[in-house]
């Protein structure tokens, strides 16, 4: 790799580039050679029409200058900008440096709005109109892409307006998720309940902790492997756990569907889900107020209080 990041590519970049300008200089001074006056002009051999010739005319002036000028605006930018090899040009400008300048002015601008918020607490920050606009458009640019623009998400993305929260709803767990993120792994179950009969027992056991249409003699046989196998995670009573991210079973809320199917295929393929950590990227006065907004979208009768 040290081939390639070398001085000499720079150089040979440079060389490279300023050396194609002058040949578009070169040439195009040898295509704009002067008509002699009298002289017969040769055509390029195409006729159209039976008398619409092509005559090998040299290019006119106008066209031959405004060419000129793009290559002296060529060096000149090249000058001032970045685009020789390593030269960093007069203006030393970088898409990095101008991210940084633009945060900066931002921060300045917008700092003292967020810092106001942060001084709250998060439930006040829910009741509050400006911060649950401001919250809405965080969350309409880094959230909606995986919980949709109204938060109620779809096939593996968690519905946040339900009030079922795999973490705790509470707004301090609500923020830790968004600061930290979250890894949700269910393991795939198939060989530790005996293959794929126990598989249908245990998934027929599940769907009668939801009440849902089951086999009673397969969910009886399910019920021994659920506790010893899945009680360890979603609790004997399949409620669930939020300090290990284990879904409640019984209440009919399901991140990955809940038919005989999805349910199968859980077990036996298992889920990972992740939650990408936004702390470092958004800071810690955005993410008060994106909590703020997101426990609001659930409790918005309780919001301040």
């Amino acid at each position: 790799m040290s081939d390639f990041t070398s001085d000499f590519w720079g150089l040979y970049v440079a060389v490279i580039t300023l050396v194609s300008i002058l040949a578009c200089g070169v040439f195009l001074k040898m295509l704009s050679s002067k008509k002699v006056a009298g002289s017969t002009v040769e055509t390029m051999g195409h006729v159209w029409d039976g008398d619409l010739e092509e005559f090998n005319n040299p290019l006119p002036k106008w066209w031959m200058w405004l060419f000129y000028l793009t290559l002296v605006f060529a060096l000149i930018y090249l000058a001032l900008y970045p685009g020789l090899g390593s030269y960093a040009g007069i203006y030393k400008w970088s898409s990095h440096g101008q991210y940084d300048g633009e945060q900066e002015k931002a921060a300045a601008r917008f700092g003292p709005v967020f810092d106001k918020y942060l001084k709250m607490d998060l439930k006040q920050v829910a009741a509050d109109p400006e911060a649950r606009e401001i919250g809405q458009r965080l969350f309409l640019n880094y959230c909606a892409q995986c919980h949709a623009s109204d938060g109620r998400g779809s096939k593996g993305f968690p519905n946040l307006t339900d009030g079922d929260w795999l973490y705790g709803g509470d707004p301090e767990a609500v923020k830790t998720s968004i600061v930290a993120g979250r890894a949700g792994v269910m393991p795939a179950l198939a060989p530790a309940l005996g293959g794929e009969e126990g598989i249908r027992d245990v998934v027929h056991h599940v769907l009668s902790l939801s009440n849902q249409t089951h086999d009673s003699v397969r969910s009886g046989r399910g019920a021994e492997k659920f506790a010893t196998v899945c009680a360890a995670c979603h609790g004997a009573e399949g409620k669930g756990n939020p300090a290990l991210g284990a879904p409640n079973l019984t209440d009919g809320t399901w991140l990955y569907g809940g038919g005989q199917s999805a349910i199968t295929e859980t077990l036996t393929k298992g889920r990972n889900g992740v939650m990408p950590a936004h702390g470092e990227f958004l800071g810690e006065a955005k993410v008060h107020v994106l909590a703020a907004y997101v426990w609001g979208m659930s409790n918005s009768g309780g919001a301040g209080k």
